[in-house]
Formats: C-alpha cells, structure tokens, sequence
C-alpha cells in the first residue's frame, strides 16, 4: 500500500488523483503502511460501514456519493459479507475508503473549489484529518465527525432541509406550466389557475384551501399568493402574471435544487465565525443582514436594503474581513479611477464642477489645493498627483455614515444622499461600495455595546462639524457574500437573479471536477 499512497492515484476511484492527500493519509496509516484502517477480525469493521453511510448520504450537504465512490464502496462491503476479498482487494477497497472519506471531510469544511474567494487556507489552523479519523474509530463516532466537520450555521442547516423539500417536487412530474396573463385582474376567469395554485400551494405561499380549487376565477388570496412569491423571488409584488413572474413560477425544481446546492458550497468557503456578532451582505439580494450569533433560527437581529455595484463594470467583490471602525461625517476620497473617467472629463467641461458639489483637490501629504482650476492642476490630477475628495455634509456620496473593515478592494459600507434609489428592486448602482438604506440603524446596533455611543450621540456626530471615529471594542466580521438561495428562518426560501454570472461560473466549476493541487 505504501507504494500506491507514494503515486497519489487510484486509478478504479471516481477521481483517481488523491495528490492532494497524500500526507493526510500517510499520517492515518502511520509507520505501518500496509495495516488496514477499516477492517476487523470480522470483515468491514462498524467504522468502516458507518464511514460509507456518511458518503451515501453526501447528498444531504449538497454534495455527489458518486465523487466519493460510495456506491462501489458500499457494493463491494455487501460482497465482502458473502465472499472473503483477498488481501489485495481489501488493501484496495480500505485505501479508497480512506482516500473518500478524507476527501469528503475536507470538501465539507472548507469546499470543493480549494480557491473560493473567501477560502482562508494558510491563514487559520486546519484540524489534522488523519488524526480526527483515528480518533473517531476509536469512539466509534465516525456520523458525528462528519456532522461536525460541516459549517455550523443555521443558514446551513435551514438549506439542507429545503434541499430535500426541493429535491422531492423535482420528482413530482404532475406539475403542469402555468400560462402567462399580465392583465388578470382579481374575479377574471383564468383557465390556468388550477396549475397556478398547485404551484404556489407546494411552494409555501398559498395555504391548502380546498375552496381555491373549486373555481377558475382569478381570486384576491391567488392575487395575494402571487405577490408572496414574486417578494420572494426578487420581483415587484404587483400580483400581476407578467412574463417575468411566470418564467420564475415555471422555473423547473431541479434549477432552484442546483441553486441550493451552490449556496451550501458557498457556505463551505466560510471561516469559522466563532461565538460573536457579525454582518452579512448578500449581493444578488440587495440585503443586509445583521445577526447576533450563528445559531438559533437564523433569524437577524437587523435588515436593510443596500445598493452594491453594478453588474456591468464595477461589481462589488465577495470578502471576508473585519469591521474596526465606524466613522461620521467621512470625507470621500475618490478613487483614482473615478476621478480619472468620470471627474477629469466633467471638470474639462464644467470648472465649477468641484465647487458645486462641495470638492476640492488634494495633493501630497494632505495639502489642501483648493478648488480652482488651471491647465497645470488638470494635468497633475490626470496624472495622479493630486486626489479629488468631497468635504463631510448631507451631500457627501458617503452619506453621514461609513462602515471600515479594511481590504485591498477599498470597499466599504456607508450612507447616501440618494435614497430614492432604494425604490428599485434591482440596486445594482455603485460604483462597488456597498450604501445602506439605513446607517444609522446599523450604528446603534454595531456600537450597542458601547453606552456612550447612544442614538443622541450617534445624532450628534452625525450633525456635527468635524469627522468623528467611534473604534469598536472588539473587531467585527463583515461577510460580503454571493449566493442566489436564502433559507428564510420561517422555513421558506428566497431566490435570487444571478446578476453577476457567478453561479453560472460555480456551476461549471464544480461539474469540472476537484482540482488538483
């Protein structure tokens, strides 16, 4: 067995290359290279049956039993009951057991990808695999090692219990489409309101009223059913059948199932988060989530709408960071790039541009250059000597609120002067900062622990002259997340449009196989 290890391939395994584990697995074989971890003086030991119902039921978490060669593996144990393998056959079927099960260990604790955006291999301590297995023989407590390795979040958790649910309409084939009629109106007769209730019905936003069924009039409870769904897939609750509405109703299970699988794959990139508050922003949802702790319902403690950047060229990037500081009244230094495609060109146009919108231009070492404008000054700010920042007021693009958890992507939570935007359903508008519907709610609950930081004071620093910095007592995680399926703490389900491509991107990733190292 040594010998095969040292290659870092099975060639009969579903995915042959194990390089990656080779060190893991040499650590759970040890010094004794050719002793067998999963077998006993009776065969396939209870460890190693109880290792393979964990790769069947792989499913759960999202994941394939055909990656983990559970299938194979559970056939040839079944045989091996009737039927001694040889000693080669059983050094085969204990190295591919192992070779599974510590692949699907690490694929629950950190991902399939190996290269997620928010994967923190290298800057946190990884439980030794080989280590936590032998040790789980030995309790015979191999299903509780792989329910641990999993994220602990109720998100997770919720997830997995819609996965199933989604999982079993898939297979309902009794579904008929649901016909498009934008102007229904409440009391219209509507021929597919039978298949239009069926839908809504199994999808938790109509109730099982037998009444409903016996009329093909378009009812205000359908109507209201309708707006439920259409809130609950990103859309404008209108209660109208429009086309959009009625292509997300028909959307087949087995989509929104993949979507989900994508979510609990995304939830794998995590970090721990530890027993502490933190903050979510999901940007297909618009939506800001504060929770209190990672367990529970999976209820937040505070929502909001929020504004992320725009699909097209300034997309808000997926992060995991911490939260030090809030600051009122922040300036904004804009961005070499803004300043550069959009400041510059206005300014050649309108000199008054800076002094309109309450600017001025700043050079080495903070110098305050003003606002006037000559050729020379233009020619130093188009070559990135001198910056462009907006002073503090109600006017600042920063609102009166900012949010720092600092990144090498100079993104940042904060106000804005432009709340009519948050009348959208889609607010994909920034530049790649994220605004908020509501700082000042954000604020109260990030410094609640800090007495002297009441609503007055906040009010205050907010009204205020100068720029104020309240650091937080302890550092907060802020996550900036992507995922298109939300299990709702209710047990409901929210889907989102995928408005940057990365679930598409996902998708195809995984289907491509693990990736080497």
């Amino acid at each position: 067995m040594q010998d095969v290890i040292a290659t870092g391939r099975i060639p009969s395994a579903r995915w042959p290359d194990f390089s990656r584990y080779v060190d893991d697995v040499r650590r759970l074989y040890g010094a004794q290279a050719d002793a067998l971890v999963w077998f006993d003086g009776l065969g396939v030991s209870h460890a190693g049956t109880a290792a393979i119902a964990a790769l069947l039921t792989a499913s759960e978490h999202g994941l394939d039993p055909l990656d983990y060669d559970a299938e194979t593996l559970a056939r040839v144990a079944q045989y091996s009951v009737r039927t001694p393998l040889s000693a080669k056959d059983r050094a085969r079927f204990d190295l591919l057991l192992s070779v599974d099960l510590i692949r699907l260990l690490d694929d629950l604790r950190s991902g399939r990808l190996h290269y997620g955006p928010l994967d923190r291999r290298g800057t946190r301590l990884e439980p030794d695999l080989a280590e936590a297995i032998r040790d789980a023989i030995q309790g015979d407590s191999v299903p509780r090692l792989v329910a641990a390795t999993a994220p602990q979040l109720a998100q997770y958790r919720n997830l997995q219990r819609l996965l199933g649910r989604y999982r079993r309409l898939g297979t309902d084939s009794s579904f008929g489409p649901v016909p498009q009629s934008p102007a229904l109106q409440a009391g219209d007769h509507y021929p597919g309101v039978t298949a239009l209730r069926r839908r809504l019905a199994a999808l938790g936003d109509l109730g099982p009223t037998l009444s409903l069924y016996l009329s093909e009039a378009y009812t205000e409870t359908d109507k209201g059913a309708v707006r439920g769904f259409q809130s609950r897939h990103g859309l404008a609750p209108t209660g109208a059948l429009d086309s959009a509405t009625v292509a997300e109703i028909n959307t087949p299970f087995e989509r929104r199932v993949r979507q989900i699988e994508l979510a609990l794959e995304r939830l794998r990139w995590l970090p721990p988060i530890g027993r502490q508050r933190f903050v979510v922003v999901n940007i297909p949802a618009f939506q800001l989530f504060a929770f209190d702790s990672v367990g529970g319902t999976g209820a937040p403690a505070l929502s909001m709408r929020v504004i992320v950047g725009k699909a097209l060229d300034t997309r808000t990037p997926v992060l995991f960071e911490q939260m030090r500081y809030v600051e009122f009244r922040p300036y904004w230094n804009v961005p070499l790039r803004i300043a550069l495609k959009e400041i510059v060109p206005l300014l050649q146009r309108d000199s008054s541009y800076l002094s309109r919108n309450d600017m001025e231009l700043v050079g080495p070492r903070d110098s305050i250059i003003g606002n006037a404008l000559t050729s020379d000054i233009l020619q130093r700010l188009s070559q990135g000597e001198l910056r462009v920042r907006q002073r503090p007021g109600a006017q600042n693009s920063l609102g009166l609120t900012k949010f720092v958890f600092p990144n090498s992507a100079a993104v940042y939570l904060h106000g804005t002067p432009r709340t009519d935007l948050f009348a959208h359903i889609r607010r994909d508008f920034s530049h790649g900062c994220i605004r908020l519907d509501d700082p000042t709610a954000l604020a109260l609950w990030v410094l609640r622990d800090q007495p002297r930081w009441n609503r007055e004071r906040i009010m205050a620093a907010q009204e205020g002259t100068g720029t104020t910095r309240a650091w937080l007592t302890r550092s907060m995680p802020v996550i900036v997340f992507y995922t298109t399926a939300v299990a709702a703490p209710d047990g409901g389900v929210w889907f989102y449009a995928d408005i940057y491509g990365h679930d598409r991107a996902l998708d195809e990733a995984l289907r491509a196989g693990p990736i080497s190292p």
